[in-house]
């Protein structure tokens, strides 16, 4: 049964106890970024590894992504600016340690593509908050290998 999590806005991303945050240039326009991150939900599985299946609830204000492992959340969406801003909270999920979880997808154009900025921002049990920050390098080598496939799937 999966386990609530801490309802947090996005003042969230700025203040919570542990922060990662990873940027990366693509070729694709923030639009065209954005329509793969808010609007095509379920392409998430396509072109992010560690996602095996995702979809859209209550018309896109909420999310249910499944992960690789079995682990499952349940997330609702915080702020959808088109081409500028996507981010989520997890209401819930099985992983255990976390409080509270956010992500934010900020997109800024930049040299004829986009700069993605991805934070994710979590606060949990001091041991899920060592785990975090020592799968720093991990994590930020799953961003940039996701954005360079979603580049490529918005190319082809």
């Amino acid at each position: 049964m999966p386990r609530r999590l801490r309802p947090v806005g996005l003042d969230f991303l700025e203040t919570a106890p542990v922060r990662l945050v990873f940027a990366r240039e693509v070729r694709a326009a923030p639009d065209a970024v954005y329509r793969a991150l808010a609007e095509d939900v379920p392409g998430w599985a396509e072109w992010f590894a560690a996602v095996t299946a995702a979809r859209p609830l209550d018309d896109g204000a909420r999310r249910e992504i499944r992960l690789r492992g079995g682990t499952r959340l349940e997330e609702t969406v915080l702020a959808a600016e088109k081409g500028r801003v996507y981010a989520y909270r997890v209401d819930a999920t099985g992983a255990p340690g976390p409080r509270a979880l956010a992500e934010e997808w900020r997109l800024v154009p930049a040299g004829g593509g986009t700069r993605v900025r991805w934070t994710f921002a979590a606060d949990g049990s001091a041991p899920f908050r060592l785990v975090v920050k020592a799968a720093r390098a991990g994590v930020g080598r799953a961003f940039r290998d996701a954005v360079t496939s979603l580049d490529r799937r918005l190319a082809g």
